[in-house]
């Protein structure tokens, strides 16, 4: 070690808490940026994890494979388990009890397909032979068919046959509802007799639609017995040995090799997306765009906290590299003198930074994990993923963002002369011009304001280092923010945003029969919530200046699609029971007693929608109608007579827009393009639908949300109401809120670590710089200034600080939000709105911040003597 770099060990040992308040600044950074890797790792995983659990656990299925297909497939070097799975089909459950599931759904797995499928053995053995099967619980619970392991059961399977709209034939499957008289019939029809044993019993599977008719009993199926029992094909699911980008070509290319339709291919995009994979072209420039941005942000605000304690400790050992430089120091040895300390201090602070990453994280999830299984009542935890990508990440941006915060001061270090330095004359060079200030600021501020003033300009690197530093906090803050909001809006765009449990469609025949029923189901122990709908169909008329942009984009390629420059829009009128109304009413700030005015009709208009374009491969929220509070829209009946000369429906009735909302109300879906939805009071729908015809058009549907939904949609079966059918969809709500809820942790846990990285900043930069000006301070007090006057003019300076970091930050994290709003638009379609609720919590935090750092380190200042003060050369 050479004699210049000793002297800088013992500069460091000296000077203890200066090299102290360094490393922390540095802990703070290499922290952030590890807890940020850890995080969005451990995330991933726990989002394959619960994905799995639900889905099963496969990259890429190739379907109605024959025996041949299948070998090649698990030839394939790729390929790492090849899940063999067939639908053998349906068989009658003649003893079910439960009218709405009078079937046996059979389904085949070999051994891996039980392994990696979630399968949940409760009682006995999963089967080992073709003759062999396990059923669902549910068969016991639900249907009350009394069936016990070792029972053997004669099963005629086959498939379930109904007519689609243009009455052909179509074959039904598990997501396909039980199509009674009422809804058009459905026949089995047999082509295999197959007697099997139970063997065992398991939990009614995840994948099981609710409102499937069949049970499910899985049977076991290998190579060996395709072509047996009337099967020549089967589906192979595959777990990749490697997940790349590639999976899709490659299994594409093995599907043309074996004869095999791309159509029959099939990618489990649910637990790639969660690898980073897709063949989205807009989504990977999504992810890549947003991670570039994301990295970027991090990567300066941990400079800008490394930066600013390097500058600031170059600055203070001016007078020791002045003497170094007198001795005949030479630049290169200055410089390399800086480069030594950065090295000293990343040597100590990155392992620590990156053990308080993982420990914070760790403790984090600590907390988070009861809430979320508590909350969800998923058995996922968040654990700390720890995989080597994340270590070369953390080290590898701690270690740039070292270089590039000390390489600046380095280069100041080898350009101060001895006699600069020993004199202290290079940071502060003044001219009058320099720290001149406005006459408004004494007369309006007064002196102290004055003297606040002249300080921070005549010290210009310091005070710029300052404000870089809270301009960095604020743009950190806002933009993600910004971002984790729009993620979390972007997710729900993409979900079916259910907001009910169950869904009961009701005769419209017998309403009497309803309320009763309807009174029955809202008393039922678990029922928590429940809304009646009443539904008609009608048509308008809408000007071209009020269509959404889709119909307008459409009007400017066909203009022939209006007639009189109007188009006509399907209006679903929607009537809310009086419970319902009043709150949805009060939640979107409607009048309740306007909306039942027969005399003036008057209806809430839904106004946005969202949905997904498939051509683009993108989902989009948009505005179906521009219109305004208390326009009139012309409602016709959908099959009245139309008038010869303008086509428009006759017999229009007029119903004013009482309030315009993208808020949707309970079992209600967002409109199409060119569709309108009217919520209205029942009583203005009997005024509206007071023709026959219309009437027996109406549609009644009741929607639950229960705390047992399983259990209610039970119970309601049990009262065995004639004309109903239950939609249970749960499943797919509590999918959605669960993803909702993860994205909540990971959004709210990523802006607490931006915020108490944003607060350290601060306070350790100001602190900072007013430790560094006791001196200054000192000889101020000397001269006759008061503590009041004292008080005033750090007051003045965090006013004139906060100011100007706003002025700077604000405009800059809007730019950076804008940025990654149209990243997301590579995979979204939504406008750009900013977060003012932030913008007004950031101008306010600014400000409590600094004058809490100013005050906080003025304490400590005021506490010196002020001959000790003017003596003092460092820190």
């Amino acid at each position: 070690m050479n004699i210049v770099n000793k002297l800088t060990l013992r500069h460091l040992k000296e000077n203890k808490r200066r090299t102290l308040v360094t490393i922390i600044g540095v802990i703070i950074s290499v922290a952030m940026v590890t807890s940020v890797a850890t995080l969005g790792v451990s995330f991933m995983d726990l989002m394959k994890r619960h994905t799995i659990a639900n889905d099963g656990e496969w990259h890429v299925a190739y379907k109605s494979v024959n025996k041949a297909q299948l070998e090649a497939v698990e030839a394939d070097e790729s390929a790492k388990t090849v899940i063999i799975s067939r639908d053998r089909g349906y068989a009658a459950l003649k003893e079910s009890q439960n009218e709405n599931k009078p079937y046996l759904f059979i389904r085949d797995y070999n051994m891996e397909g039980f392994m990696h499928f979630p399968v949940k053995l409760n009682k006995g053995r999963l089967p080992n032979a073709s003759d062999e099967i396990v059923i669902s619980e549910a068969i016991l619970t639900n249907a009350k068919v009394d069936y016990k392991i070792g029972d053997t059961l004669t099963l005629e399977i086959g498939e379930r046959v109904g007519k689609n709209e243009e009455g052909d034939r179509q074959v039904l499957s598990q997501f396909d509802r039980l199509r009674t008289e009422e809804y058009g019939e459905e026949t089995l029809q047999p082509h295999t007799t197959m007697n099997y044993t139970i063997v065992g019993i398991i939990d009614r599977p995840s994948w099981e639609p609710t409102w499937a008719p069949g049970y499910t009993a899985l049977g076991y199926v290998d190579e060996s017995i395709i072509g047996k029992n009337g099967s020549n094909t089967v589906n192979a699911s595959v777990i990749l040995t490697k997940v790349t980008n590639q999976l899709y070509a490659h299994a594409e290319e093995l599907a043309g090799e074996i004869g095999l339709s791309k159509d029959f291919i099939e990618y489990n995009h649910g637990l790639l997306r969660y690898d980073g994979i897709t063949n989205n072209d807009g989504l990977r420039s999504t992810l890549y765009s947003l991670s570039a941005i994301i990295m970027v942000i991090i990567m300066i605000g941990s400079v800008s906290l490394i930066y600013n304690a390097f500058a600031i400790s170059v600055s203070e050992r001016a007078r020791h590299l002045g003497m170094l430089s007198s001795v005949g120091a030479t630049k290169k040895q200055k410089r390399n003198s800086v480069f030594f300390e950065g090295a000293v201090i990343g040597l100590i602070s990155i392992p620590a930074g990156f053990v308080a990453g993982l420990v914070g994280i760790a403790i984090t999830f600590r907390f988070i994990n009861s809430m979320i299984q508590g909350a969800l009542g998923i058995s996922e935890e968040l654990t700390v993923i720890v995989t080597p990508f994340s270590i070369i990440l953390a080290c590898s941006v701690s270690m740039l963002t070292i270089f590039i915060s000390t390489y600046l001061p380095a280069r100041k270090a080898s350009k101060i002369s001895a006699i600069d330095a020993i004199r202290q004359t290079s940071d502060v060079k003044l001219t009058g011009k320099t720290v001149k200030t406005s006459k408004l600021v004494r007369k309006i501020f007064g002196i102290e304001a004055e003297i606040g003033l002249k300080n921070l300009k005549r010290n210009k690197r310091r005070y710029q280092a300052t404000i870089f530093s809270l301009v960095i906090s604020i743009v950190l803050f806002l933009t993600v923010s910004f971002f984790t909001t729009n993620l979390k809006k972007s997710l729900e765009l993409s979900q079916e945003g259910l907001n009910y449990d169950i869904e009961v469609a009701l005769s419209s025949e017998k309403p009497e029969e309803n309320e009763q029923f309807v009174r029955s189901i809202g008393s039922l122990q678990d029922v928590t919530e429940y809304s009646v709908n009443k539904r008609i169909g009608a048509n308008t008329w809408i000007e071209e200046s009020m269509l959404g942009k889709e119909l307008q984009e459409l009007v400017k390629r066909d203009p022939s699609v209006l007639q009189n420059g109007k188009y006509p829009y399907y209006v679903q009128i929607i009537a809310l029971d009086r419970e319902s109304l009043t709150t949805y009413a009060d939640a979107i700030g409607a009048n309740v007693t306007e909306l039942k005015d027969t005399k003036q009709l008057k209806a809430i208009v839904i106004d946005t929608t969202k949905y997904e374009d498939m051509t683009a491969g993108k989902y989009v929220e948009t505005k179906t109608i521009h219109t305004r509070v208390g326009h009139r829209l012309d409602v016709y009946d959908t099959e009245g007579e139309a008038n010869g000369d303008t086509g428009e429906k006759m017999g229009a009735q007029q119903v004013e827009v009482a309030a315009l909302t993208k808020i949707l109300p309970t079992g209600v879906h967002p409109p199409g393009v060119g569709e309108l939805i009217l919520i209205v009071s029942e009583s203005v729908l009997d005024r509206l639908a007071d023709r026959e015809r219309i009437r027996a058009d109406l549609g009644m549907y009741l929607f639950l949300k229960s705390s047992d939904p399983m259990a209610t949609q039970q119970q309601i079966e049990e009262m065995k109401q004639s004309g109903i059918y239950v939609f249970n969809v749960y499943k797919s709500r509590q999918q959605d809120q669960q993803m909702l809820m993860l994205m909540s942790v990971f959004i709210y846990g990523f802006i607490i670590l931006i915020t108490a990285i944003s607060i350290a900043n601060i306070f350790n930069t100001i602190s900072t710089s007013i430790s560094l000006r006791k001196r200054e301070f000192a000889m101020l007090k000397s001269v006759g200034m008061t503590p009041k006057g004292f008080n005033k003019m750090i007051n003045y300076e965090s006013i004139f600080y906060g100011i100007k970091a706003l002025l700077y930050g604000l405009p800059l994290s809007v730019v950076v939000m804008y940025l990654i709003h149209k990243s997301l638009m590579n995979s979204f379609n939504y406008g750009f709105t900013l977060p003012w609720s932030s913008i007004v919590y950031v101008i306010v935090s600014v400000f409590v911040m600094i004058s809490a750092a100013m005050l906080y380190s003025s304490s400590k200042v005021k506490r010196e003597n002020i001959i000790d003060a003017l003596k003092q050369e460092n820190i």
